[in-house]
């Protein structure tokens, strides 16, 4: 689940009624009403690459509120937060942790700003490493529900995690 920003494209691939089958460019498949497709894409949706930093981004997010699905200050998950922090330098990386993962390059030892996946199949979680413990993650853990940047939490540690680079 996402949710399909204004603006951005969306190939429809099949209508049923009043909802279309929709593919974002990032490859995300979806039912949306059909009335609720624009006839045009903003050309904003995408800026140009630039350079920048990926943390830096993510952190425009803290405190935006925990929504699974989410890619915006109003709501927002782990897997978005990624997305829309590399989407701001005008890079289009995957929408969710499992993709991100998949598309990452392995890395034995992080550094700030790499990307740590969790999961014991595949990966159902992603923060950024800042390193000496701390990650950058929207988290819907009871008690905190928002974009933060803490001390990797025990319960955390304890699930199979792996570092990657986008």
């Amino acid at each position: 689940m996402t949710q399909a920003l204004r603006g951005e494209p969306l190939e429809v691939v099949d209508v049923k009624g009043e909802w279309a089958l929709v593919r974002t460019a990032y490859a995300y498949r979806g039912w949306m009403r059909v009335d609720a497709l624009a006839d045009e894409v903003d050309p904003a949706w995408l800026p140009s690459t630039r350079d920048g930093d990926p943390v830096e981004e993510a952190r425009a997010y803290l405190g935006a509120p925990y929504a699974w699905g989410g890619m915006t200050e109003r709501g927002i998950d782990c897997s978005g937060l990624v997305h829309m922090a590399y989407r701001r330098l005008g890079k289009l990386v995957p929408r969710d942790a499992d993709q991100q993962e998949e598309a990452g390059l392995p890395v034995a030892e992080p550094t700030r700003g790499d990307l740590m996946s969790y999961g014991e199949g595949a990966a159902d979680h992603v923060a950024f490493w800042l390193g000496d413990g701390l990650i950058l993650h929207a988290t819907g853990r009871r008690g905190v529900g928002a974009v933060v940047e803490e001390e990797e939490p025990e319960s955390y540690r304890a699930r199979r995690r792996r570092f990657f680079r986008l």
